[in-house]
């Protein structure tokens, strides 16, 4: 079996949305004056598809969702001559050889992420060719089903909030996560709304459930630990991200509080980026991407990594290509999940696109044993809702 042919393909969504309105989530550029809602710059309007075929006549599909215009050019022009005429079998050496190439200009960020989506269409066309899920080529099925947890909770109004934490409560969930809208340019003031809406929240899901506490980067060093203390009594189960990506000493400093567990990973990009975060103890909670990591060759490395060092993985964001990873390891616990078909296209963008996806029931998700590769195929109904760049 050669691989004959690669494509990537952007798909570019122009259909309506209504996202949140107001300081819906607490994000990176919130330290930077902005005249207008600092959340869209970390929205996904656009995700890149790739291809990868046989001669054989097999597909494994693969994607990418970091800045997708760029990440099709780097996958055209860059990775795929050096996967073309290669067996796929052989993905340790095309993942190395990706990196590799790339590894001066591409080695964090979106070339990171373009070598991702070419691995695991690699994977998906593997899984094909044995009539297998991909988790059961990666360890097996490790879990009878995967515990998820419910990932929205934008901090829109109190009230709205709580009536979204009951309707997804009636459904089954356990566990919760959920946003802050206020930093540290809103003084006092956004300490005390912080607060008001995580109790809110466990208001209505009590204390017997979850609850996970997230900050997408919105937060510094000195705001975070003056709000540690205070968040504790509502028992979080983790504050994720609360300073920038490459602040791994600010990490380390909070983790070492031990007040509240920190978790972070989503916006690292390498084995090495993981190994520094494990030894430095900077997370308590691991949570990469595999559309970012390198794929699913590097996230079942990572898994070992940190089933090594007993810190827990819960990947980013739901979707095929990270539940395949956490059904086949003891080192992931359970898994994020989106709503799908929400009406803020993000990362629910992915369900317009890929059908498969399976549905959570009473707060999980099931992957089937006679669903061969990632168990995803392209969408048809709805793509007069995108422009696709060939």
């Amino acid at each position: 079996m050669k691989i004959t042919n690669v494509r990537a393909r952007v798909f570019e969504w122009k259909g309506k949305t209504v996202p949140p309105q107001g300081n819906f989530c607490s994000n990176a550029m919130d330290l930077l004056y902005s005249p207008v809602e600092t959340m869209q710059t970390f929205r996904f309007h656009g995700w890149t598809v790739v291809e990868v075929e046989t001669d054989t006549g097999l597909v494994g599909y693969g994607n990418v969702a970091l800045a997708p215009r760029i990440a099709k050019q780097i996958v055209d022009q860059y990775l795929a001559p050096l996967v073309l005429g290669q067996d796929p079998w052989d993905y340790e050496y095309l993942n190395q050889r990706m990196y590799r190439a790339t590894h001066a200009w591409g080695r964090k960020g979106v070339g990171m992420a373009a070598i991702s989506a070419v691995d695991i269409a690699l994977w998906d066309l593997l899984g094909k060719s044995t009539g297998k899920p991909v988790f059961k080529l990666l360890g097996g099925r490790t879990k009878e089903k995967i515990p998820c947890y419910y990932s929205k909770l934008y901090r829109t109004d109190l009230d709205e909030m709580q009536r979204e934490a009951e309707t997804y409560l009636k459904q089954g969930f356990s566990a919760f996560k959920m946003r802050f809208g206020h930093g540290p340019a809103h003084l006092q003031q956004g300490v005390v709304e912080n607060l008001k809406a995580v109790e809110a929240v466990r208001e209505v899901i009590g204390y017997d459930t979850d609850l996970m506490l997230e900050c997408y980067m919105g937060w510094n060093l000195e705001y975070t630990k003056r709000i540690l203390p205070k968040l504790a009594k509502y028992q979080p189960r983790w504050l994720e991200e609360p300073v920038i990506a490459d602040d791994i000493d600010g990490y380390a400093e909070l983790n070492a509080m031990n007040i509240i567990p920190i978790s972070g990973g989503e916006h690292e990009f390498s084995l090495y980026g993981f190994k520094q975060l494990l030894e430095r103890k900077a997370v308590s909670v691991v949570q990469y991407d595999t559309n970012r990591v390198g794929g699913i060759t590097m996230a079942h490395k990572i898994n070992a990594l940190c089933e090594a060092y007993s810190v827990p993985v819960v990947p980013h964001a739901g979707q095929m290509h990270n539940y395949h990873l956490t059904m086949s390891t003891l080192a992931s616990p359970m898994s994020e999940y989106f709503p799908m078909f929400d009406v803020e296209v993000g990362n629910e963008l992915f369900y317009y696109i890929f059908d498969g996806e399976p549905v959570a029931e009473n707060g999980f998700v099931q992957l089937d044993d006679d669903k061969p590769g990632l168990g995803l195929t392209l969408k048809t109904e709805y793509l007069d809702q995108f422009d696709i760049l060939e």
